[in-house]
């Protein structure tokens, strides 16, 4: 696991999870590199806004007490779904040359399955015609796949399609989640 030093908060739970016989406050978040789904316990006193960016990494953190561990994506709360969404769409977008870079690295997962094929709405015509456009030269950015790409659907909604597959169902292959 790579390691955070930032997470993003989906929601905040200042009585724990209903239902469990803990009641100490607990935060929804995901991390901002590695897109893990995690719940931090903040210090005494401390709350928590959705979509606020917290320090999670070495050293002092001034509102999280620790990181609980993973938050399994069952337990996730209906806003933190739907602040998920958003943050996802907003994260591919603001780190686009990360993932335009898998557009121009991706490679075959075995003979018969290639990365591309595992993207929404991407098949065998889709793939040939990326490997084709990448193999003249480098992407540099959504718009020039969109725009070397024939019947391309837009490459940031596929990849934010696919990291939200990722973190809401188990998949065989993870292409971004950690």
């Amino acid at each position: 696991m790579s390691h955070e030093d930032f997470a993003i908060v989906l929601d905040f739970l200042p009585y724990g999870y209903p239902l469990e016989g803990r009641r100490m406050p607990l935060a929804q978040a995901i991390g901002v590199k590695g897109l893990t789904l995690l719940q931090l316990v903040p210090r005494r006193g401390e709350t928590f806004e959705a979509g606020e960016k917290v320090y999670i990494g070495d050293g002092k953190r001034d509102k999280v007490q620790y990181i609980l561990g993973r938050c399994p994506r069952e337990k996730l709360t209906e806003s933190a779904k739907a602040q998920l969404g958003d943050f996802v769409e907003k994260a591919v977008l603001e780190d686009e040359e990360r993932f335009v870079k898998f557009f121009n690295k991706a490679q075959a997962i075995n003979t018969r399955l290639h990365q591309f094929e595992l993207l929404p709405g991407l098949g065998k015509k889709h793939t040939k015609m990326i490997l084709e456009a990448r193999e003249e030269k480098d992407f540099e950015s959504f718009e020039d796949i969109r725009n070397r790409v024939a019947n391309m659907p837009a490459p940031e909604k596929v990849v934010s399609k696919r990291i939200m597959e990722e973190l809401m169902e188990i998949q065989r292959h993870n292409l971004f989640v950690i």
